[in-house]
């Protein structure tokens, strides 16, 4: 049972601020706008309440560290909207690496099946975990097919007789990442472990523990949320894993850094590429450079380009 919260609550009685009133509040506040009109046109696309998580590493604080409502000395408009867009870049780039490891797994899932238990791989129950809550999972991947307005589906639904069910190869391909991890942590231990060992050199609990936290990530990324120094409700489990993911070599795994070494990892071990890596180092030193606390904030350590795993 929750704690019962004794703190004395005040009525909500804030008003709604035009535009012109936000940039004159935050201005009262001491914020630095020297281009009012820019500042405005940028007001009126991204919610001042949106933009007021990426000010509070510019606000001051008092000696218990409690927020104040007053900006630092110095403090320009463009420092914030640097901030919102580096952010905006980061979850475009963790979608891009999120979208080759999704293909990736789905790819060697799918070919194991289909090679295992033949194209109706899916549909029996037998085929996986006796712990596996199979039809709860059958019936979801059921109603994301039927949702699908995919070529190849409707071009089955007219040749063949069975719809919604579809061999395992087609099936995959309108599975939603959630229900992608969900499969591979239904799978029986020994098809989990060929797949994880074989593509990836991990234990099948890793990855099953992997896939899980990146479902998180993707869902946080689509809904354009704050990433880049969230602290994350769902973390990736530790155990089983090797000192370099670990404290100290890596401080955290509640930051956005624990994300990009399990994305750099899995792409090591599936697209092969180096630029996914080039185009983060690109994007991240200079607000690095510029804001030296933002390494902390995202759980970075010092000398984190030569990290065992990421390097």
């Amino acid at each position: 049972m929750c704690a019962m919260n004794t703190k004395t609550k005040i009525k909500y009685l804030k008003p709604a601020l035009s535009f012109q009133e936000q940039l004159i509040q935050l201005k009262d506040r001491g914020l630095i706008v020297n281009n009012e009109e820019e500042a405005l046109i940028i007001l009126s696309n991204i919610s001042y309440y949106r933009l007021s998580a990426y000010w509070i590493p510019f606000k001051k604080r008092d000696k218990q560290g409690k927020l104040l409502n007053q900006f630092q000395d110095n403090i320009f408009f463009e420092n914030i909207i640097e901030l919102y867009e580096f952010d905006r870049k980061l979850r475009l780039l963790i979608m891009d690496a999120l979208e080759r490891i999704e293909i990736s797994i789905r790819t060697h899932i799918t070919y194991h099946l289909a090679h295992h238990y033949g194209a109706f791989a899916l549909e029996k129950s037998e085929n996986f975990h006796n712990k596996f809550e199979h039809k709860t999972w059958l019936l979801q991947i059921q109603s994301e097919i039927i949702r699908s307005k995919e070529p190849f589906i409707e071009h089955f639904m007219d040749k063949y007789e069975g719809f919604p069910t579809l061999p395992v190869w087609m099936a995959t391909e309108v599975t939603s990442f959630g229900s992608l991890s969900f499969l591979y942590k239904g799978l029986k231990n020994e098809d989990k472990r060929v797949i994880a060992e074989t593509h990836y050199n991990l234990h099948p609990k890793t990855l099953a523990n992997f896939l899980h936290f990146l479902t998180y990530v993707r869902n946080i990324c689509a809904h354009h949320s704050r990433l880049w120094n969230k602290e994350l409700a769902i973390r990736p489990k530790l155990d089983g894993l090797d000192q370099a993911w670990l404290p100290p070599i890596t401080p955290r795994s509640d930051r956005s850094f624990f994300i990009l070494l399990i994305l750099k990892y899995l792409l090591n071990h599936s697209d092969k590429t180096q630029q996914w890596a080039k185009s983060y180092e690109e994007l991240i030193l200079p607000i690095l450079a510029k804001y030296k606390w933002s390494a902390s904030s995202m759980g970075i350590p010092n000398n984190w380009q030569n990290h065992p795993i990421w390097n």
